[in-house]
């Protein structure tokens, strides 16, 4: 049951069905098709009039987010519009750091009460935390409240985990006190379960983010999370459930227990920092596009509903922009390019890009709005990284080769897949360097009135309709290589370098893991470099949270490159436009 006038997507939002909703529910995108197979519904909106064919109308497609049941409705909901389960990057390139948690591990075996011995539990626990040098020891509350039953079982000898002076979690000596890191991207959520003492990751996850079922980039959430409170409550409590479900199955393969978990850092871009925090997001989504919160923050975790060590603690690493957050602090961090003495260029592709450039001993920062492109979205057959995209393309010899992800049968093409694409047909002639599709090519079909490449012709698909690639696909990719490689050139401007000048490119993220750095370089995404010049990190993001986690240093080194980095805002920059148009050429 639903509320009158709930639309379809809603209603599947609210039973936990993640319909793809790419542009937020406002009957743009086409992603949420659904089939009516039986029930009344509301006649067809002005959106649907528009992107419906005929022969939709004639099969009962309609969009979700514009039908409203009348009555009791059956849908049938197609697999293209699921939010499918894509390929997850929790693997990142790691740097050796020495281990000193800012949670400290200590062992202490108390006296019992005796008739000659009446202090009260708290009392006893802290003259022994002082007896034991803790200085202004104190016991949290959610601590304090099963103190009396926890020492007692555990006959009065605990392990204990401080933060600062006050006791965070208690539980048995043989019990190893972990912690928790979370890197929330706009797409994934990536989660590693360390042990606190030795830095050890025991466990690692990824999930989708579910998030993506109320808006497939940022804005679109943000627009979302502003239509109310219970809306943007909802946004909270899919991620916190989410993480909640990740720690409890990172728990479960370490064979360990989730009280054991002392203390968690999550990084995220700055709308995911907003709103897993619960902060107001309107003023991201508004110029001049401020963060609400940059400095860092602690939270109890109890607070946000995630289910640690009774007193454990959240601890967010400082955000530098409006569109430059804590991920990429981390980022920075864990690739050491605020150490180097040479000129690097470090960006974390995704639907935002964020571009940092380490230079002379200063730091240059800018995100640039990239699209969603690589996730596969605006794209005519695009998906994500789930079996069955098509991830690597080659033409040869008037053929198409390709690969998929798992050597499943093509049903679409993701990021990398359609880079790939792109750049092949600027090798074979069949795109101009306007980005004009030549209808003369003898490659080149009329698919749906316009020029296209057929990659895999209807027999040979997994869903007996043909993969192409056409002119908007190329467009899209035009923006998004233009927005990416406008940025990076115009922090080599504030710096007063070129592209000849850079000794290295760090690319991270997801996409940056799996993306052929020829092809970026074919389309002009990246500088015409020598590939060794060129290092591809994995998620670091996710591996300095985890810096942060066991290193107390670490924590430091991040506040202060958040201070040093310097945001360059590109919807101001006289030069951006410009810059902009000449990169959208190949």
């Amino acid at each position: 049951m639903v509320p009158e006038g709930t639309d379809l997507l809603a209603a599947a939002q609210a039973a936990g069905v993640q319909l793809s909703s790419v542009c937020g529910g406002i009957g743009s995108c086409e992603t949420c098709r659904v089939r009516l197979v039986s029930g009344e519904v509301s006649p067809l909106s002005l959106e649907e009039e528009v992107v419906l064919t005929d022969e939709d109308l004639a099969a009962g497609i309609r969009l979700a987010c514009q039908t409203i049941p009348l009555s009791d409705v059956k849908v049938d909901i197609p697999p293209e519009s699921l939010t499918a389960v894509q390929r997850l990057q929790v693997e990142g390139q790691e740097t050796e750091v020495a281990v000193d948690p800012v949670v400290r591990i200590l062992d202490l075996e108390l006296a019992p009460p005796t008739l000659e011995d009446l202090r009260a539990d708290d009392v006893r626990l802290l003259d022994a935390l002082r007896a034991a040098g803790v200085e202004d020891p104190a016991v949290s509350w959610p601590v304090g409240r099963d103190l009396p039953d926890r020492l007692r079982a555990l006959n009065w000898r605990a392990r204990l985990a401080l933060h600062g002076g006050q006791v965070v979690a208690l539980q048995p000596r043989e019990k190893a006190v972990l912690g928790l890191s979370v890197d929330i991207g706009t797409t994934s959520v990536a989660a590693y379960l360390v042990d606190l003492e030795s830095g050890e990751t025991l466990a690692k996850k990824g999930a989708m983010n579910p998030q993506i079922g109320f808006g497939e980039d940022v804005m679109s959430r943000i627009a979302y999370a502003n239509q109310g409170p219970d809306s943007h409550a909802a946004l909270q409590q899919r991620i916190i459930e989410t993480l909640n479900n990740l720690t409890g199955e990172l728990c479960q393969e370490a064979g360990v227990e989730r009280e054991q978990v002392a203390e968690a850092v999550v990084v995220g871009n700055t709308a995911m920092h907003h709103l897993f925090l619960g902060l107001p997001v309107r003023q991201l989504g508004e110029a001049p596009y401020v963060s609400g919160l940059s400095m860092p923050v602690e939270v109890r975790a109890a607070d946000l509903g995630l289910q640690l060590a009774p007193g454990a603690l959240v601890y967010v690493p400082p955000n530098v922009a409006g569109y430059v957050g804590a991920d990429h602090v981390a980022m920075v961090l864990a690739s050491e390019i605020w150490n180097s003495e040479r000129n690097v260029l470090a960006m974390d592709i995704g639907t935002n890009t964020e571009i940092t450039l380490s230079a002379g001993g200063r730091l240059l920062s800018c995100s640039t709005a990239s699209g969603p492109v690589f996730e596969g979205a605006h794209i005519h057959d695009g998906m994500r990284a789930a079996p069955g995209a098509i991830e690597r393309v080659q033409i040869a010899d008037g053929q198409v080769r390709l690969q998929t992800i798992d050597n499943q049968p093509p049903v679409g093409i993701c990021g990398s897949g359609i880079l790939d694409a792109v750049a092949e047909m600027l090798n074979a002639g069949i795109v101009d360097s306007s980005g004009r599709m030549l209808k003369t090519h003898p490659m080149v079909s009329t698919v749906d009135g316009g020029a296209a490449l057929v990659l895999v012709p209807a027999s040979q698909s997994g869903h007996g309709r043909k993969i192409v690639v056409n002119r908007r696909d190329v467009h899209e990719i035009q923006l998004a290589k233009g927005a990416i490689r406008a940025g990076s050139d115009l922090l080599l401007k504030e710096a007063g370098l070129t592209v000849d000048d850079l000794d290295e490119i760090v690319i991270a993220g997801a996409f940056g893991t799996y993306i052929h750095i020829p092809s970026a370089v074919r389309v002009g995404m990246f500088a015409n470099l020598p590939l060794e010049r060129f290092r591809q990190i994995g998620n670091a993001a996710g591996v300095g949270a985890r810096q942060m986690l066991i290193s107390a240093e670490r924590r430091r080194i991040a506040v202060d490159l958040a201070r040093r980095i310097e945001y360059i805002e590109l919807t101001v920059h006289p030069e951006f436009t410009d810059e902009f148009m000449r990169e959208m050429y190949f």
